[in-house]
């Protein structure tokens, strides 16, 4: 690198003497040791397959330095690729999660002239939905940094000690320590954490890994983006996707979404996700079939994946087939809002059509460690018999009296006062069906003083009515059959999974329990809304 750190770089070709020059394939990764089958594909499908790990990983002598270099060093080995012998001065990207970043991280100055295309999968936006999510700093990505850091390939050993990891989260939960306390608690420095923590907004440490605003202007290459409905990047992906169609003219950029995880958005989707049974319309395989037609279709001229029949492509689960639109807000032409109201039938609040002079309380006491807030806001399984009633406030709709398509991402705006200056809440969608299973829809975390803006902390004044808007959930499209209702599941994140946030307005790594002397009370009222957008045929 320009700089003098290193890089290690390994390429996969076919056999013999190459007659022609070749396009090559780039998986620009942290993950050493685990790309080699993928550029070995490559080679198999006639490009040279190239692997370039991140600075310190592999044969480097560098540091590792994860996320903070890759906005230059890829672009570097890109032009070393353009230069080699073999090379007809065509690259093309590929790869899924932190892979998919640094596709995007390649182009965050310019785009090298020798990059005709990427292909980012569940790709991960640093500061925007990695390490924290709508700025609430998650505890997964804690075990993450010694499992890429720990050697020059990757320390399984840590990754699965998951008593070690469990431990850590329960021990900080019921002692009530400082979030800030985690390493010390593990008893082993956790760098990359506590520089995450020093970085709460979204501010220039985040900024200078990815594009920003107009920097996406310059991207004129065509993208082929993959996510998932639940996948854990899914809103990373988005959060290109939106931006790069926010600041390029007509972008050349293409959606491919449909009922996969954070996985088998990579690769190929199994019959069943946890415990859904997929229609038969969305088992692609996009390892080997798609990210290739796409590759062909750019790099060779060939047909364009039958897949992609306009820019916005989507697997409607529940009717095994898929919709096809210009744009993400084509995907919509109705929209089912709902008011939460404090009419209450047996365990259940009311969702009501209408605004309403409701007022809705909850109380969450931060000192009490035998219980836990939002514990069920993560898809898994997917469709359940019951769900815990007595865990945040419980909405429910009536039945619906046709059958609608739910698609894209729920929004809302919640009206409401605490007596506090901060809140991390949380709101589940679920579809009651006719049979009286819960489908988990979608779901939200955000921060309250971060729902203006994701780059200032703005605190609520406690005691005094306020709005919340959001619309950065995870999107979805699945039909909801006549009969079925909705239920909305409101609440305050307070569990052994992310920060808590006990709402003094100090920063939130640094609260502990014996800021918990009061509890924290929210009044909601029937202002209140939730919005899911949808497809509707009659309006077709």
């Amino acid at each position: 690198m320009k700089d003098g750190a290193e890089v290690s770089i390994v390429t996969v070709q076919r056999k013999g003497i190459p007659t022609t020059k070749t396009s090559a394939i780039l998986v620009a990764s942290i993950y050493a040791g685990t790309n080699e089958t993928a550029a070995m594909l490559s080679a198999s499908k006639g490009y040279v397959g190239v692997i370039a790990n991140t600075r310190g990983k592999r044969l480097s002598k560098s540091d590792i330095k994860p996320l903070e270099y890759e906005n230059t060093d890829v672009y570097e080995v890109i032009d070393w690729i353009s230069k080699q012998s073999w090379s007809n001065q065509k690259v093309a990207m590929f790869g899924g999660s932190y892979n998919g970043f640094t596709q995007w991280a390649s182009m965050k100055h310019k785009v090298h002239p020798a990059l005709k295309t990427i292909v980012p999968m569940v790709a991960i936006a640093p500061g925007i939905d990695y390490p924290m999510e709508n700025n609430v700093l998650h505890n997964y990505s804690y075990s993450w940094n010694f499992y890429v850091t720990n050697n020059k390939f990757l320390d399984f050993e840590a990754s699965n000690d998951f008593n070690r990891w469990n431990t850590l989260k329960n021990t900080w939960y019921k002692t009530g320590v400082a979030y800030n306390k985690l390493d010390s608690l593990d008893g082993q420095e956790n760098t990359l954490w506590n520089t995450y923590m020093q970085h709460p907004s979204y501010d220039e440490y985040w900024k200078k890994m990815i594009p920003y605003k107009e920097e996406f202007a310059k991207i004129d290459i065509p993208i082929l983006t993959i996510t998932g409905y639940y996948d854990d990047s899914q809103r990373g992906a988005m959060y290109y996707y939106n931006q790069h169609h926010k600041y390029a003219k007509n972008p050349n950029h293409y959606l491919v979404v449909g009922p996969y995880d954070h996985w088998t958005a990579q690769t190929k989707p199994e019959e069943s996700l946890r415990n859904y049974k997929l229609d038969k319309s969305a088992l692609i395989n996009i390892e080997e079939d798609l990210i290739y037609q796409w590759f062909d279709y750019i790099l060779n001229e060939k047909e364009k994946p039958s897949i992609l029949k306009d820019k916005v492509n989507f697997q409607v689960m529940d009717t095994d087939t898929w919709m096809h639109k210009p744009s993400l807000g084509a995907m919509t032409n109705d929209t089912l809002t709902f008011h939460l109201s404090a009419t209450k039938t047996d365990d259940f609040y009311t969702l009501k059509s209408k605004t309403n002079t409701s007022k809705i309380e909850m109380k969450v006491d931060f000192k009490d460690r035998e219980s836990m807030n939002n514990t069920e806001y993560y898809p898994w399984p997917l469709e359940k018999e019951n769900i815990n009633l007595k865990d945040g406030l419980i909405f429910k709709s009536d039945a619906l009296t046709e059958d609608v398509i739910i698609n894209g991402s729920f929004f809302g705006n919640l009206e409401f006062s605490i007596n506090k200056k901060d809140v991390d809440y949380s709101v589940i969608v679920y579809q009651l069906t006719p049979e009286g299973n819960y489908f988990h829809l979608s779901y939200f975390i955000g921060r309250a003083s971060y729902a203006k803006d994701r780059e200032h902390r703005n605190l609520l004044t406690p005691n005094q009515m306020t709005q919340v808007s959001f619309d950065n959930s995870k999107l979805i499209s699945k039909k909801i059959e006549k009969g079925s209702r909705i239920v909305v599941v409101v609440n305050v994140n307070k569990n052994n999974n992310a920060q808590i946030n006990y709402g003094t307005g100090k920063d939130v790594n640094k609260e502990n329990i014996i800021d918990a002397k009061i509890p924290l009370k929210i009044t909601l009222t029937g202002k209140s809304s939730i919005s899911l957008p949808a497809w509707n045929f009659a309006k077709d």
